[in-house]
């Protein structure tokens, strides 16, 4: 109940924060016949969206004192790409010019603003004859314009009574042209207001997500074998730059004169490349659940955008945009789906991790919506309204960031714990190695003692002292001091011979927990049946199987390399299975399993022994710290 608590209030401090960048309320007067009345709006406490019907002149850009001189080719739904109009029947295209008109009345003359957003690509803004706002160079042609984002917020003087807003857009760039966003009408105090909100929360999200992207590719670089961490720091670091570029766009904010073409890719890049890394991440961090060929088709699909978006201009790679936005969808469906069965398996640790990936998906889905063609006139309002933000995915980036940050700390904190047992357990088990050391210590100076006496037996004696001495009296394997001298020997041999060297190095899970329960007779049985199944795996009569500790073995296989060292691991398991020996006690299997760290060198004059020794206890660590009855290599 208290981990539920928890992520309901990150979650929530998160959506306060978000709800900060609301930029207006919506007003319920929408432009009808190309005229919006605002007179019974106090327009300085208010932000009104200029949405509704506008006029529309399709191939003609007029300037306010031309418009009586065109031809209206309709009345169409504003904001929207005018991919969506039909003039006589036949679409739009996305290709072409246009000019769009909008009267509104208000109630006294006074000093107001508009907030633009983002016109796709070109626009000069004219309101009561002059001309206030504008971006790149409108043309008729592609030679005759110049394509530019320029979001800002402009000034004027309204009338008493009824003002114009004419608009010339051009656009030769990208499939769609126009404008997918409101418009908005107020005060410059309450535009600026809600835009610096806007911006403020924007680069807190770029802050977190790049410290965070930046944090966990530095855990890569410290750590190769751990990937989840290197596709997350991408992911994290593409999604940060993402946010400089949509919503309020701090980007344009800060350099106004941004190349289009550059910024547009990088736009389209950090998003599209964002959901294969992502894909990547899921499946590093589930890959049980996750299929290898679906993998291989998203990285192909992801390389074949990228080129075509590096290589290619905008209006060449953007008429692609729909068929990577339906295989996004399956993608992002098919992990969906897959955490899905995840949360239902419930499998271990998989909470949070499948939660926030949950909450991830379903606001990249609402960005890809966003970024395509298929929003229409005639979804209803909310709905339309909860994608017209470009920005979901970071929102949803960020509670997945904070989510799968508290399911690091309980990892680290489950180690911490483990290593503290661990290490009471390793203390335990040494004292219990001096006790019985002193005992046959002591048994063999007394053997000594006797044997002294009788010359002629002496000799044997000794030799079986000797050999006492070298062996574990419970399992009859070579004990530490066996081991010390025949490595050592192995060693000087393999550096003459540049022979390579291996060694395995086995523990016995949760075999504390088998002795507390069974009893140490019972263990002891154990150890000696564990003992006969390491002889058995051992394929050569000179290779070495040793009990090292308690319940820790060692194999020492000569003259062998990795891979035949990986197989006498995989034969060892298989012997422990057979053996079935019964452990209820366990915490991942009903029977008694082992886990095995393996590590081979080529020896030579500047290394020892110990460094193997070492090699093999940490892949042992490894194959415990990764969920036991498991082989690491080092």
């Amino acid at each position: 109940m208290y981990k539920i608590r928890v992520v309901m209030i990150v979650i929530f401090m998160t959506l306060f924060v978000s709800g900060c960048t609301t930029q207006y309320s919506q007003s319920m007067t929408r432009a009808q016949s190309g005229l919006i009345d605002l007179e019974q709006y106090q327009l300085t406490d208010m932000i009104v969206p200029l949405d509704g019907e506008w006029e529309f002149y399709w191939n003609q850009l007029l300037e306010p004192g031309q418009i009586s001189q065109g031809e209206l080719s309709s009345m169409v739904v504003f904001p929207s790409s005018w991919n969506k109009y039909k003039l006589d029947g036949e679409k739009v295209p996305g290709f072409g010019y246009a000019t769009y008109r909008l009267r509104f009345r208000t109630a006294e003359s006074r000093i107001l603003s508009l907030k633009i957003p983002k016109v796709r690509t070109a626009y000069i803004l004219w309101i009561n004859g002059y001309k206030i706002a504008g971006a790149g160079l409108v043309g008729t042609s592609i030679d005759t314009m110049t394509p530019q984002y320029k979001p800002e917020i402009v000034s004027f003087q309204s009338q008493t009574g009824e003002n114009e807003i004419v608009i010339q857009m051009s656009n030769y760039h990208m499939q769609s042209g126009g404008l997918l966003n409101s418009i908005l009408l107020g005060s410059e105090e309450a535009l600026l207001s809600s835009r610096y909100k806007g911006l403020a929360y924007e680069l807190f999200i770029f802050g977190a997500l790049s410290m965070m992207g930046i944090y966990h590719l530095a855990l890569f670089f410290f750590h190769r074998e751990d990937k989840s961490a290197l596709y997350f720091g991408v992911f994290g670091v593409l999604i940060a730059i993402r946010t400089l570029f949509i919503g309020e766009s701090f980007a344009f904010f800060a350099f106004p004169d941004l190349s289009f073409s550059i910024t547009r890719k990088i736009q389209t890049l950090t998003f599209y490349l964002g959901i294969p890394i992502s894909f990547l991440f899921f499946k590093e961090m589930l890959p049980a659940y996750f299929h290898k060929n679906v993998a291989k088709i998203t990285l192909i699909v992801g390389s074949i955008y990228i080129f075509a978006v590096i290589a290619t201009p905008i209006r060449i790679y953007t008429a692609f945009n729909s068929i990577f936005q339906i295989a996004s969808l399956l993608l992002m469906g098919y992990i969906f789906i897959t955490l899905i069965r995840v949360a239902v398996n419930r499998e271990k640790n998989s909470g949070l991790i499948v939660f926030g990936g949950l909450i991830l998906i379903l606001t990249g889905l609402m960005d890809v919506i966003t970024l395509s063609p298929w929003i229409s006139k005639s979804w209803p309002i909310m709905l339309k309204q909860v994608f017209t933000g470009e920005g979901n995915s970071s929102s949803g980036l960020l509670i997945f960031t904070i989510l799968y940050s508290l399911l690091i700390a309980k990892k680290f904190t489950d180690s911490l714990k483990y290593q503290t047992i661990m290490s009471k357990e390793l203390t335990e088990v040494n004292s219990r190695l001096d006790e019985l050391v002193l005992q046959r210590t002591e048994a063999l100076t007394e053997a000594n003692k006797q044997v002294e006496s009788q010359n002629l037996e002496l000799a044997q004696v000794n030799e079986e002292l000797q050999r006492l001495s070298l062996k574990d009296p419970l399992t009859g394997l070579w004990n530490r001091r066996q081991y010390n001298k025949s490595v050592s020997l192995e060693w000087q041999r393999s550096i003459e011979y540049q022979k390579p060297i291996s060694l395995l190095f086995i523990d016995v899970d949760f075999f504390k927990n088998y002795n507390d329960f069974y009893g140490h007779a019972a263990g002891d049985e154990c150890l000696i049946k564990l003992s006969k199944a390491l002889r058995n795996s051992l394929a050569h009569p000179s290779n070495m199987a040793v009990r090292y500790g308690g319940e820790e073995f060692l194999i020492l296989l000569n003259e062998t390399n990795e891979e035949e060292a990986l197989k006498t691991a995989v034969r060892i398991l298989e012997e422990v299975t057979c053996l079935n020996i019964p452990h209820e006690r366990s915490s991942i299997s009903d029977r008694i399993t082992v886990s095995i760290g393996v590590a081979t060198v080529l020896p030579d004059l500047r290394s020892d022994p110990e460094h193997l020794l070492k090699s093999a206890d940490q892949a042992l660590y490894q194959a415990k710290n990764s969920g036991r009855n498991k082989i690491c290599s080092a």
